[in-house]
């Protein structure tokens, strides 16, 4: 009898151990749920951590879902009535200097944003992970204090900016506090480390992050998210080419 007992209790512990093991593209499915929204208002600020100098660039910008974004540059006065829209597959830029408005191209796409250690490339990017990483997972670790799972992420496709990413996502939170982007020769490329977080309508958000360019001098960019609205009724008329010129 005790032996029958005992051999019970070691197949309840087993069953309960699997249990608790999560796969990484589970892990990925629910980050993706807590990022995403169907629409977002964000005011923020970007500081440039240049070679030379350090300047401050503060933007607004309008999302809905994951093909549409529009962003308009406020300060400083060199880039105030700066546009960006983003449909689908499709970015242009207005230049109120100029007076024109024009398609980024896709050999333009890595190119930098305001000089910032973001490219468009980066605002390009279908912010759905799952539908381009499969992931898999490496030994836990901590970033600023919290639990961390660590997911190795490889592409699923060619045609894509980082071939392969790895990601610290908190336990609790499910939120992103640490990225490593990769080439396809698996050099470093870009790295991101979420500084602070907020909770906004009961959901977390990215409230300050550091983006470097491992490929440029200086110190990197400070992205800080001044404010965010999530879900939102916007009018269709801002995810216009006909918007830029406003």
């Amino acid at each position: 009898m005790r032996l029958r007992f005992y051999s019970f209790c070691i197949a309840v512990s087993s069953l309960s151990l699997q249990a608790q093991i999560v796969s990484g593209d589970d892990i990925l499915e629910k980050v993706d749920r807590a990022m995403n929204s169907k629409t977002r208002i964000v005011m923020s600020t970007m500081v440039i951590h240049g070679r030379r100098d350090i300047r401050t660039v503060q933007a607004q910008s309008w999302q809905r879902g994951t093909s549409d974004a529009y962003t308009e540059y406020l300060a400083p006065a060199r880039e105030k009535g700066t546009k960006m829209l983003k449909l689908n597959d499709m970015l242009w830029t207005y230049s109120p200097s100029t007076d024109r408005t024009i398609m980024i191209s896709q050999h333009m796409l890595r190119q930098s944003v305001m000089g910032s250690d973001l490219s468009y490339e980066d605002m390009m990017e279908d912010p759905h992970l799952p539908n381009l990483y499969s992931a898999v997972t490496s030994p836990d670790d901590t970033v600023n204090g919290r639990a961390c799972w660590v997911l190795d992420l490889s592409a699923k496709k060619e045609d894509i900016a980082y071939y392969s990413r790895k990601v610290w996502v908190d336990k609790v939170r499910y939120i992103i506090l640490r990225e490593h982007l990769f080439a396809k020769s698996a050099k470093l490329l870009k790295t991101v480390d979420i500084t602070e977080v907020m909770n906004v309508q009961n959901r977390w958000a990215v409230k300050s992050a550091v983006y470097k360019d491992v490929l440029k001098e200086g110190k990197g960019t400070e992205f800080n998210v001044l404010s965010i609205k999530f879900d939102d009724v916007l009018p269709d008329h801002i995810f216009t080419k006909a918007s830029l010129r406003r």
